[in-house]
């Protein structure tokens, strides 16, 4: 058992502590034996900032290492009072929200949302994409919310936090009855995934993208299979996504091809090539977003890529660290998004270059909030008159 202070002071301290933090991810005992993440991203699963301790798990000479289970993916049920989420982030085109799961299983080692878990008590590490919450009851607390006097309309976005068609939805399906609400009332949405299951409820988003009621954005990372695998190991393919942006083009929903995140000296020498191929798939718009290392990610990415890309690991940690005034992150509005400094700038002028090669992004159709009906449905409480 082991005081957090050291693991914290390593993980989330400033450039300066750049080298002790380092040290701290060079100590292969912190990593999970292989076979038991197989198939995972993370190779840590370090506390949360909450925990006042941290435990490892240490070989006592009789092989007792080899006696732990795999890590594999469990599910518990989530009963949360509401289920949209509002933010009032200038920097995000959306003031709201779903997230019908907690923790994703795609297991992207860079995903921004990884540090939530620790709010469970759980490791923003492996815990993050083994062990996830379902809301089953989302659809039915979407339908009171949205029955509400004096409810707003506005785009509600799912997808921003974790995958609402990560492998579990299969099972559970709790975005397809979300899905279903929405367009029951006629209310408009947006939608993020990195999983070609999204294809899957073309019969619903057809319907609804023809009223001007909703649009997928598909993140495509890298058209490197390798890379991919390494990355977002449990997502789908770069070129199933890309199939996935033809065949929702091709059903009339406005698709975007979104590379996110864009990562230095790693994938960002594809940006051309990722638009290009999305471009061809169908897609009308396009957009980036830089890597983001908050709190427990930082720690995360860079042991994955000291077991990766231990060649290219000062390298990619140093432009990280030009882009965001010295440190592993900026979390300043109007900063955290697209970074700053001359490598920023460049990274941004070759996306709209080809932006405007490919001539995407030509027209910005805002999704229809003019047409919403308030549900009358279970779980709805009937006017008296």
């Amino acid at each position: 058992m082991t005081d957090l202070s050291d693991l914290r002071q390593g993980a989330f301290a400033p450039a300066h502590s750049a080298d002790m933090a380092e040290a701290l991810l060079a100590d292969t005992t912190l990593r999970i034996d292989v076979d038991r993440r197989r198939g995972r991203g993370a190779g840590l699963n370090i506390g949360g900032r909450f925990e006042p301790v941290s435990r490892e798990a240490e070989d006592d000479g009789w092989n007792s290492l080899e006696d732990l289970p795999p890590f594999k993916t469990e599910v518990q049920i989530e009963k949360p009072r509401s289920v949209i989420s509002r933010n009032d982030s200038p920097d995000i085109p959306f003031d709201r929200s779903v997230n019908p799961y907690r923790g994703c299983e795609h297991g992207c080692i860079y995903c921004f949302a990884r540090p939530t878990h620790a709010y469970m008590g759980l490791s923003p590490g492996l815990d993050f994409e083994a062990k996830l919450f379902a809301k089953p009851d989302a659809a039915r607390l979407l339908e009171r919310e949205l029955a509400k006097p004096g409810y707003k309309v506005r785009p509600i976005a799912i997808g921003t936090n974790t995958d609402p068609y990560q492998p579990i939805e299969k099972e559970w399906r709790i975005m397809r009855q979300v899905l279903e609400v929405l367009q029951a009332c006629n209310h408009p949405v947006m939608i993020v995934t990195k999983s070609a299951m999204v294809t899957r409820d073309i019969d619903i988003l057809a319907p609804m993208a023809e009223k001007g009621l909703a649009k997928v954005g598909l993140s495509v990372t890298t058209l490197d299979r390798k890379l991919a695998r390494l990355m977002e190991p449990r997502a789908s393919t770069p070129g199933k996504r890309l199939e996935a942006i033809k065949t929702l083009s091709e059903a009339g929903i406005p698709t975007t091809i979104m590379m996110a995140p864009v990562i230095p000296a790693l994938n960002d020498h594809e940006i051309e090539r990722v638009l290009d191929s999305g471009k061809t798939a169908g897609a009308a718009a396009a957009s980036y977003v830089l890597l983001r290392l908050p709190l427990e990610v930082s720690p995360l990415f860079r042991d994955w890529l000291l077991r990766n890309y231990p060649d290219r690991y000062r390298h990619v940690m140093a432009l990280v660290r030009s882009m965001r005034g010295g440190k592993d992150y900026d979390a300043e509005f109007g900063k955290r998004m697209k970074g700053a400094g001359p490598y920023a700038w460049q990274i941004g002028r070759r996306f709209e270059m080809a932006v405007k090669r490919l001539e995407l992004n030509l027209t910005r159709r805002p999704l229809n909030c003019d047409l919403f009906v308030p549900p009358l449905g279970t779980g709805v409480q009937l006017s008296l008159l």
